[in-house]
């Protein structure tokens, strides 16, 4: 059986890439289609497969300014022969599933969520863009939300990595979705003893508006609570510039610090809404519970009370009144762990094996 595994760009090694890496661990023999490819950013597990880039790779500056071709992306993708392939498995947050698939072929996609800068999110994006940007979002995410409808048509069965992302699929695509949660690499992290653990809380990930890290530094500035947030992004010199003195903002972080910050952290701080957040599984992981805005895929992994609290309004005031909360509660680090397990790589791959399995089995 020929594989294809369709992914929207391979330019650094986020959770989509970590998704795209699984799959290529249960299909070694696969090959690989994508917009913009940039080898040394990438894995050497997807490295080694055959990676073939659609003519977005060619247009100037793409390996940093793929985003802007955009609006050629759907030409781009339908351009891709794929003729000979039995098995499509298409990687979606940024277009990757409206490839024309052949008569005969799977076409199965695994949805990190449907682009959110045309559909859920558009309205954010547009605010925060410029002029020129302003006026040119509506008309292009027009006939970008018609072609994603239709593309959605080539689709035999989806996977979506949240409940939060299967009812995006049921609203703009009018699709079921089977949820298969993303793999976390859970056995990297480990809780350590009371002793080696500091004083600090502890907010991580990318650095951008709608994940709204700036909430949580006005909060520990006006509780005078250290906080150290690591990580990179627009709002990285923003976030420098309010930091109070109980505030450490580190910047972009090697594994092996971010590992050491997430073991010796007293909570995670996470206000943002995400699709699934792998984030607080890494936390979770390290036995470390998380503060977290009560929406999203955060809702999925964190249990009330088990391993983290939730609030309820994205507001300074919601993080303080978590932080106090959280102050007078109990948690026992190797219980949080051992839920964050759920979240395992083998259980990813387990639920997509079962996925194609039965998809194969139904198409005949």
């Amino acid at each position: 059986m020929r594989v294809a595994i369709v992914h929207y760009w391979l330019v650094g090694m986020r959770g989509g890439e970590k998704v795209v890496e699984a799959l290529c661990e249960l299909f070694p023999q696969a090959d690989i289609f994508t917009h913009v490819y940039v080898p040394g950013a990438i894995s050497e597990r997807i490295n080694a497969h055959r990676v073939q880039t659609s003519f977005i790779a060619g247009l100037p500056q793409a390996a940093r300014r793929y985003q802007r071709y955009l609006p050629l992306m759907p030409m781009a993708l339908e351009q891709l022969d794929l003729r000979g392939y039995d098995l499509i498995l298409s990687s979606e947050s940024g277009p990757s599933k409206g490839i024309i698939p052949p008569a005969g072929a799977l076409h199965l996609c695994y949805c990190h969520s449907p682009m959110r800068y045309i559909w859920n999110m558009f309205h954010d994006y547009r605010d925060r863009s410029g002029p020129l940007t302003r006026l040119l979002m509506p008309p292009v995410s027009h006939y970008l939300r018609t072609w994603d409808a239709v593309s959605a048509t080539r689709v035999h069965r989806f996977a979506a990595n949240s409940q939060t992302v299967a009812r995006r699929l049921s609203t703009y695509y009018r699709r079921d979705a089977e949820v298969i949660h993303p793999p976390v690499d859970t056995r990297a992290f480990h809780p350590v003893p009371d002793a080696e653990r500091g004083d600090f809380f502890l907010m991580a990930g990318e650095l951008v508006a709608y994940k709204r890290p700036d909430l949580a530094v006005e909060a520990f500035n006006r509780m005078k609570v250290p906080l150290v947030v690591a990580g990179g992004g627009e709002m990285l010199g923003r976030l420098r510039s309010l930091a109070g003195p109980t505030v450490q903002v580190l910047g972009p972080q090697s594994f092996a610090v971010l590992r050491s910050l997430y073991a010796g952290c007293k909570a995670l701080v996470f206000p943002g809404e995400e699709d699934f957040g792998i984030v607080p599984v890494e936390a979770m992981a390290s036995g470390r519970p998380v503060l977290a805005y009560r929406r999203g895929g955060a809702t999925e992994t964190v249990v009330d009370g088990l391993s983290g609290l939730f609030f309820d309004q994205q507001s300074i005031d919601a993080i303080i009144d978590a932080v106090t909360r959280f102050e007078g509660t109990d948690f026992d680090p190797q219980a949080i762990a051992a839920h964050a397990q759920r979240f395992g790589a083998d259980v990813f791959q387990a639920g997509m094996q079962r996925f194609v399995a039965d998809s194969l089995a139904a198409h005949g």
